[in-house]
């Protein structure tokens, strides 16, 4: 996701400064226009907004307070958390910042890597009005939807609960599509009345045509990271004492198949779990 954010801000006229602990993305980045930087100080220093594009809570924890980073950001630095983390986390890191001046946006997003290159990822912010508005013209360069959904934290706990929705009618959509194969129906077929009728979702719009039929699950999201969200999810839901049983299950599910699949597989692969484990085939 990284990359191309960076690319469509400096393509917006942007001075864009990128670290990252791998050096294949600190390359990535420079070939995108980036100026690279020699670590995580000189990246932040002297920055109006600091962007971060990390897999969790305990990461963002890790570079915002034992690598430096906010001991290196300056007073009124507007840092951004644009990954997907646990709300509560969220709010801790964001009280920490302001106790040194540096505001904190929540601002996670959502559409996937071909979103991201194309600048039309939707993005749910969080955090105070001012700081939003502040922000909001970097982050229109990179989603084609920007909105303020709340307080900090709530562009966190809406993101979680979206993927728990998405991952959810993957799973049912396949389950569903899967069955009407071995009875003989044509899954193009298939697709075509369901995006036309009320059981489409994105996961028969987008995921089973652009990823599960043609085999290349590529999406760009991996499926760990998308039962790391669903787990956020219902635990939210749980915090907030609102049952979350279908939820639940879909994460037992999930979790299940992240047993069994590769440790980089793509969330997507979660089709060919389904297929091959009922089917009785060792998966590779």
């Amino acid at each position: 996701m990284g990359t191309p954010m960076v690319r469509r801000l400096v393509e917006a006229g942007y001075t864009v400064r990128a670290f990252d602990t791998d050096p294949a993305a600190r390359e990535r980045a420079a070939a995108a226009g980036a100026e690279p930087a020699a670590g995580l100080p000189a990246a932040v220093e002297g920055a109006d907004a600091i962007l971060l594009m990390l897999p969790d809570s305990d990461t963002v924890e890790q570079v915002v307070y034992e690598d430096g980073l906010l001991d290196a950001a300056g007073a009124g630095t507007v840092l951004v958390d644009m990954g997907s983390s646990r709300p509560h986390a969220t709010r801790t890191v964001a009280g920490r910042a302001a106790d040194r001046g540096v505001p904190m946006v929540d601002a996670p997003v959502s559409g996937g890597v071909g979103g991201a290159e194309a600048g039309t990822l939707t993005i749910m912010a969080g955090g105070a009005a001012d700081d939003v508005a502040r922000i909001r013209p970097v982050l229109e360069c990179l989603g084609g939807t920007v909105s303020h959904v709340g307080a900090t934290g709530a562009g966190h706990a809406l993101k979680a609960l979206n993927n728990l929705m998405s991952a959810t009618h993957l799973l049912v959509s396949s389950e569903a599509l899967l069955a009407g194969r071995e009875f003989g129906l044509d899954p193009d077929v298939m697709l075509e009345v369901v995006n036309g009728s009320s059981g489409r979702s994105g996961s028969t719009e987008t995921k089973w045509p652009a990823y599960v039929l043609p085999g290349t699950y590529d999406s760009g999201f991996g499926l760990r990271l998308m039962l790391k969200d669903m787990r956020i999810a219902v635990d939210l839901a749980r915090e907030t004492g609102r049952p979350s049983a279908l939820g639940e299950s879909a994460v037992a599910l999930w979790a299940e198949a992240a047993g069994e699949l590769p440790q980089d597989a793509d969330h997507t692969e979660v089709v060919r779990w389904l297929e091959k484990t009922h089917s009785g085939e060792e998966l590779t």
